[in-house]
């Protein structure tokens, strides 16, 4: 008998979402009875705000949301993203440059499918969400990672750009704030960057999805209202999941240039038709309704943000930075490495957060997940109690 013909190669090699992963494992275990504390998933912990829920009830009561629609999404919800890429990004644009996505994360990957060709280079900042270098992997190009470490403060420079531009550099993803150290480019930092883009014709993704969630009077200056210009050549990816805590309702969108939009439009009417209707009646209740509910979300994350900086440097061997946005403390961890707990010595940030899980029942990502090891990312989009609770494990286990 012949042999079965192999699986794709290519999504063979891609690797299964490192922070999904974690949290899983986190979930399992709590289901045998464990009491662990999990820092691993980007997810609110509030409820939907219930004017958006009642929303989405209504919109059951209409038969229409029970038929196909265009597949680029409602008119009335992209009229809606028309309006926040305006009001938060500074950038005005029409419908027809707004493609509505099941979550940010199909937007993400449609984006590089849009502009990526095989053998093209993707200069990725790092540390990076996991997701990013795979989705590259998946349009046939290429990551190409330039780091930037907790001496500054997580965010690349041009010069380091500069560095790794070749001729194969087709586009660069640029995050702020970032998933996953919740930094936080400044406009300065923003113009430099999307100037240095503009000058040589490279494409931006630009991740914008915790636009909303800034604190200490930051703003996350959208790279298009940095640069005007280079609007012509950024896709702008965002979605309702992390201000409105909205993650399971699975509903994103993508902007920028008409023919950029038209081509990733023709891919998603082949890949899922139209975003789920209900879901997309709560996004447009989500956009244009009242925003104090979405405000005090950002406050308690901010009053989360402070505590867990604040326990977090207490341990002896851990660098802090301090997040201007976000829900990410992402702390530098290689003063614990090569050292005895529990009588255990982690070499690797990867063996580091299994130390963790294992002796104190708290679940972070390795820095492994996001770029080169020595680090940890903990989510503090979890309760208060439970957050405090803990670090105080960590500061037990390396006290």
């Amino acid at each position: 008998m012949t042999e079965r013909a192999p699986l794709s190669r290519k999504l063979s090699a891609i690797a299964e979402s490192a922070t999904l992963k974690v949290d899983a494992k986190a979930k399992a275990l709590k289901a045998e009875g464990k009491p662990v504390i999990s820092y691993a998933a980007g997810e609110p912990d509030f409820a939907t705000p219930q004017f958006i829920v009642d929303a989405a009830a209504a919109a059951l009561h209409d038969q229409k949301n029970f038929r196909y629609t265009p597949a680029a999404g409602l008119s009335e919800l992209r009229e809606a993203v028309v309006a926040k890429t305006l009001r938060d990004s500074g950038l005005a644009v029409d419908p027809a440059q707004v493609i509505v996505t099941n979550g940010g994360k199909q937007a993400v990957y449609q984006a590089f499918q849009a502009v990526v060709n095989p053998g093209d280079e993707v200069l990725l900042p790092a540390p990076y969400w996991t997701t990013y270098p795979e989705a590259i992997r998946l349009a046939d190009g290429t990551p190409v990672e330039v780091f930037a470490g907790a001496d500054q403060d997580y965010k690349v420079t041009v010069e380091q750009l500069e560095a790794a531009r070749t001729d194969k550099t087709t586009a660069i993803v640029f995050v702020s704030p970032s998933n996953p150290t919740g930094a936080v480019y400044t406009r300065e930092e923003t113009a430099a960057i999307g100037q240095w883009a503009l000058e040589h014709g490279i494409w931006v993704i630009s991740d914008e999805i915790y636009q909303n969630l800034v604190y200490d009077g930051v703003k996350a200056v959208s790279i298009v209202e940095a640069v005007p210009e280079v609007a012509g050549q950024t896709i702008l990816v965002n979605g309702v999941a992390k201000t409105y805590a909205m993650t399971g309702w699975r509903l994103g969108w993508m902007v920028g240039p008409r023919d950029a939009i038209k081509i990733a439009s023709n891919l998603q009417s082949h890949l899922c038709s139209n975003v789920n209707n209900i879901a997309q009646r709560a996004a447009i209740a989500a956009l244009n309704g009242p925003q104090d509910e979405a405000e005090a979300f950002r406050q308690a994350f901010d009053r989360r943000r402070k505590l867990i900086v604040a326990e977090l440097s207490k341990i002896d061997g851990m660098t802090v930075p301090t997040p201007q946005g976000a829900f990410y403390v992402y702390p530098d961890v290689r003063g614990l490495l090569g050292r005895e707990w529990a009588g255990k010595t982690p070499t690797t940030s990867l063996e580091l957060a299994d130390l963790i899980l294992d002796e104190a029942e708290v679940a972070a990502v390795p820095g492994e997940a996001f770029g080169p090891s020595g680090y940890l990312r903990l989510s503090y989009a979890l309760g208060d109690e439970a957050l405090l609770e803990g670090v105080q494990r960590l500061q037990k286990l390396f006290g």
